[in-house]
């Protein structure tokens, strides 16, 4: 059979040198021929996408017992997530905080450094209620599947409503999910996040400092025992081990895909002033449109938008995508979703899986592998540019499979165009939509085109770290890019070295991360296809991409901390 993808054995790419150039023969790649072979792949292609899809199908064609429980009985330390009505949360206007822009000390401080007295304030010398301190902390960990970060808020009480000041942000690696048969460790791991919050809050404030503990995808995925008892070790070292009020109620659980989305736009619209805020505008004809926030993390992706229909509500279909927000005394409709399995390092694991897939088609029946038990076999992957190869390991997916290791090296001419194809299929965007209209893999999205056509675009977490490299004034000005600028961004990184030091050759520590990051290139077309192919943002659609705000991280972590600080504060005794 023609080759989709060649395998390649020691007699066809020869090692690549230090500039990035081979010193042999170029094997041809035909990608024309690949149009043919995703005919013939594509009833197969759920066994290599997101876990989560196959694990769907399953459940739905075989008996309960084939599909391993990713959820423990009623009681247990999971946020429910099945309910199919719209979600209402309410996050009453006195818990919305305000900051006194129009009246900002010239000495306000941004961090702990330039602050006079971290047990005060520079905006009064009172609290507004007799019965409030005059200074609140709270702590927030977010616990990712790549690494888990404490974020330490300071805020104030001199107004009606906490007053947020700023924010201090420590992160460790690697995440709670890397302990999956270690509860203590997992737990002990968070030690140099909460020791900062000891060195940040004042003595005599701790006992009344709320700390929460909010799983993301990572923990998700690991199943409902490991998770269970990584929990319960992470509460159980907080309340012995360290100086801080435990939140009762959903303190130290894995939150909800649809909350961790909300909670990011909450955030960012907020700090951007779309909805109250440090810098909101209050004259209603000038207020700003409100944000649509994607959130790209290692094991899911998020996208939370306002759409604006013709008839208000009345082409929005009910279910758990729909989220009814009561925030500051106002009512915003959202669609919501989280894509489990589509965050950036899952997607990484479907698009290799999907490749060594294919080159399946090139294996001659009846030949063998060298006996060597060292030899790794080598796969021209156009995910990764032209002219680096890297060592993968693709993890099992079926029952009896075993983990496997494969060089996989990039090809030689056309890695753009060629990963893009392969793109395509793991976003299963021709998967059957029950609801429509849909985005990706069935899920039903409310039309960009229709209801969300010039509103704000805001890109976060890996969306920023990904590109923000190749802008470096990104920390003091927003720089002009669309949709179609991160395809042309990909294109240029995947076509290898050379091209990169024509284009970025004076930026020798940009070039050197590139070389260390084969998988750059796949990553910048995953973020285009998500965004051009999955949602289905026109290429010139201007986006924003951000890290911070202020000085503060955005995410999802200071919306769920508004939360926590506008309700009932309880002391540790």
């Amino acid at each position: 059979m023609s080759s989709i993808l060649p395998r390649v054995g020691n007699g066809g790419y020869k090692r690549v040198d230090g500039n990035g150039r081979r010193d042999g023969g170029r094997v041809g790649f035909g990608w024309k021929k690949f149009a043919i072979g995703a005919v013939v792949v594509i009833g197969l292609v759920w066994v290599f996408g997101p876990r989560e899809r196959r694990e769907s199908v399953l459940s739905s064609v075989g008996p309960a017992s084939w599909k391993k429980p990713t959820k423990p009985e009623k009681g247990g330390l999971y946020d429910d997530g099945d309910s199919l009505m719209p979600v209402t949360t309410h996050v009453p206007a006195a818990a919305v905080p305000n900051r006194p822009s129009s009246n900002r000390p010239q000495n306000a401080p941004h961090s702990p450094q330039d602050d006079p007295d971290l047990s005060k304030t520079v905006y009064c010398t009172s609290p507004y209620s007799p019965s409030d301190r005059l200074v609140q902390y709270a702590l927030m960990i977010d616990a990712g599947s790549t690494g888990s970060r404490i974020h330490i808020y300071k805020f104030n009480n001199c107004g009606p409503s906490p007053a947020y000041e700023y924010e201090v942000f420590k992160m460790t690696q690697p995440g709670l999910s890397a302990y999956p048969r270690d509860p203590t460790k997992a737990a002990e791991s968070l030690d140099v996040l909460l020791d900062e919050a000891v060195r940040v809050v004042p003595e005599e404030l701790r006992s009344c400092t709320p700390v929460a503990v909010k799983a993301t995808a990572g923990l998700r995925l690991l199943g409902a025992r490991e998770s269970e008892g990584i929990l319960e070790a992470v509460r159980r070292r907080l309340e012995e081990r360290y100086p801080f009020s435990v939140v009762e109620k959903d303190g130290v659980v894995i939150m909800d895909g649809k909350d961790e989305g909300v909670y990011a736009w909450i955030t960012a619209n907020y700090l951007l002033g779309a909805i109250g805020g440090p810098t909101a505008n209050l004259d209603a004809d000038a207020q700003i449109p409100s944000f649509a926030v994607l959130d790209l993390g290692g094991a899911s992706t998020q996208i939370v938008f306002e759409p604006n229909f013709a008839e208000p509500d009345g082409a929005f279909v009910e279910g758990e995508h729909k989220y009814d927000l009561q925030f500051g005394g106002k009512t915003y409709m959202l669609y919501q979703h989280s894509y489990l399995g589509y965050g950036l390092m899952r997607a990484r694991q479907s698009v290799h899986r999907l490749v060594e897939f294919m080159a399946t088609f090139s294996h001659v029946p009846g030949s063998t592998s060298p006996a060597s038990a060292s030899f790794v076999e080598e796969i021209a992957n156009p995910c990764l540019a032209s002219g680096t190869r890297k060592r993968v390991e693709i993890l099992p997916v079926l029952p009896g499979e075993l983990t496997r290791e494969v060089n996989m090296v990039g090809a030689d001419v056309g890695s753009f165009e060629g990963c893009n194809r392969v793109i395509e299929l793991v976003m299963a965007k021709d998967a059957i939509c029950q609801t429509k209209p849909c985005s990706f893999n069935g899920v039903y999205q409310p039309s960009i085109l229709e209801t969300f056509s010039k509103g704000n675009i805001l890109l976060l977490s890996y969306f920023y770290d990904r590109i923000a490299p190749f802008y470096p004034s990104m920390g003091t000005e927003q720089p002009h890019l669309n949709i179609s600028s991160i395809g042309d961004l990909a294109q240029d990184v995947c076509k290898g070295s050379s091209h990169w030091e024509a284009v970025w050759g004076a930026d020798r520590s940009l070039i050197a991360e590139l070389e260390d990051r084969p998988e750059w290139c796949l990553d910048l077309t995953f973020m285009h296809g998500l965004l051009r192919l999955g949602y289905e943002f026109g290429e010139d659609r201007t986006v924003r991409i951000e890290k911070q705000v202020e000085g503060t991280e955005l995410g999802w972590c200071l919306g769920a901390t508004i939360a926590i600080v506008g309700g009932e504060l309880t002391c540790r005794i």
